[in-house]
């Protein structure tokens, strides 16, 4: 839609083919319905939130950026507001007002639409872009194609990997498709047993460890037990590295730990859990200790650490205490992968950027052919990344293959 808008503002005639039965779908699901349509923080952190790629992006924020998409919403009368970690939503907090505006814009500027359209191939000649061919067997010619598929993440919107054949057959490579920002999966006792299924942590300190038992990525946020393993906004900005992990270690599983007190050190942590034996020596340790922890959580990690939740606490041996510390700071855990790809809420992979022009998101090796999203090899976690990716690259791509069409010499309509 974004490309669409753009080619259509830089005068291109141009014609959206979808396969769906309306546009949007995704961008109407996205940030829980409300749309998280970008993230204002500063160009930096935006591409320190996509591991995947985002420095591709340098070019195009130079062009096109997470400000002028704002400034592009509020244009089209989407009021946005801001809120915690720079996300952006529409006051109306309805993802619906997002894409009526986008085809409000589309409608004005006599973008061609065509539903329940679906495309077999596109089509090359003489090393140039000719058009598509249809499902029906209909050619469509155009001097100029943008391939805005998506990946292969939540296909019930449409996006079933149906580009990355056709940006194979014009000579790109597909990088290996993989899910990210998905739930983690886990064969644990605890987790099969469901011992703690549906308990949340909040702002906890959630990592994936190396084969040494060194971080390899860390993220401080919310998490979420469930009868399969994990979930939550840590867990799934986690999941990605442990896809990575698991293929580079060649192992069956991954060392996870959570650190359920991420500002108070483990000695600190201890100290406090000794006074507290000496000012509450008779209580049990359950009760002693309530209020340090989740109670589910609290009698859990008591219990792996073989101490009886109801003994009176000043009962209980210190080296059992101090366990007990250390698994509060570091309980780890192993987890053997995530759900499919078609759980997942991006997908990691894609068509290499390193045969895209970063400023014009033009093929490298077929003239006419663009590309945008998430069918490129960019993927973020989520609050407002990798929609602010696809926004910018779609205003990108569109106004590059209008000007790609514009310098056609073939006379293609």
């Amino acid at each position: 839609m974004m490309a669409s808008i753009a080619a259509a503002e830089y005068k291109a005639k141009v014609l959206l083919i979808d396969k769906g039965n309306k546009l949007g779908k995704k961008l109407a699901i996205s940030g829980g319905g409300r749309c998280n349509v970008t993230n204002r923080l500063p160009l930096e952190e935006i591409i320190r939130h996509i591991p995947g790629n985002g420095r591709f992006l340098y070019s195009a924020f130079s062009i096109f950026n997470n400000e002028d998409i704002i400034r592009f919403f509020e244009k089209l009368g989407i009021e946005l507001k801001e809120e915690d970690h720079g996300r952006m939503f529409p006051v109306s907090n309805q993802a619906q007002s997002v894409v009526d505006a986008l085809l409000t814009r589309m409608s004005q500027l006599k973008v061609d639409v065509m539903l329940n359209t679906a495309v077999e191939k596109v089509l090359y000649e003489e090393e140039r872009t000719k058009g598509i061919l249809l499902k029906t067997g209909e050619k469509l010619f155009a001097p100029a194609v943008v391939i805005a598929t998506g990946g292969a993440s939540v296909p019930q919107t449409g996006s079933t990997g149906d580009g990355y054949p056709w940006a194979q057959a014009a000579g790109h490579t597909i990088t290996e498709l993989f899910p990210t920002e998905v739930p983690i999966t886990s064969n644990e006792r605890f987790i099969k047993e469901k011992q703690l299924q549906g308990l949340s942590l909040r702002d906890v300190s959630l990592s994936v460890l190396k084969p040494n038992g060194k971080p390899l990525i860390t993220h401080k946020m919310d998490m979420i037990f469930t009868h399969f393993g994990i979930s939550g906004p840590a867990a799934l900005r986690c999941s990605q590295f442990v896809v990575k992990q698991l293929k580079k270690s060649k192992q069956h599983e991954v060392v996870m730990a959570i650190d359920a007190l991420p500002s108070q050190s483990e000695e600190a942590l201890f100290q406090e859990i000794q006074k507290i034996k000496k000012n509450e020596a008779k209580k049990s340790g359950k009760n002693a200790l309530k209020g340090l922890l989740p109670e589910r959580y609290l009698l859990f990690l008591l219990t792996q650490c073989g101490i009886d939740a109801s003994e009176v606490f000043a009962t209980i041996p210190t080296e059992k205490l101090r366990a007990f510390a250390k698994a509060c700071k570091q309980f780890t855990f192993k987890v053997n992968g995530t759900l499919p790809l078609e759980k997942a809420f991006v997908t990691g992979g894609g068509v290499s950027v390193k045969e895209i022009e970063p400023k014009t998101m033009a093929s490298k090796f077929m003239p006419g052919l663009h590309f945008c999203g998430e069918v490129l090899d960019i993927y973020g976690y989520t609050g407002g990344y990798n929609i602010t990716a696809a926004l910018v690259t779609g205003r990108l791509a569109g106004m590059n293959a209008a000007l790609s069409a514009k310098n056609d010499t073939r006379g293609i309509k």
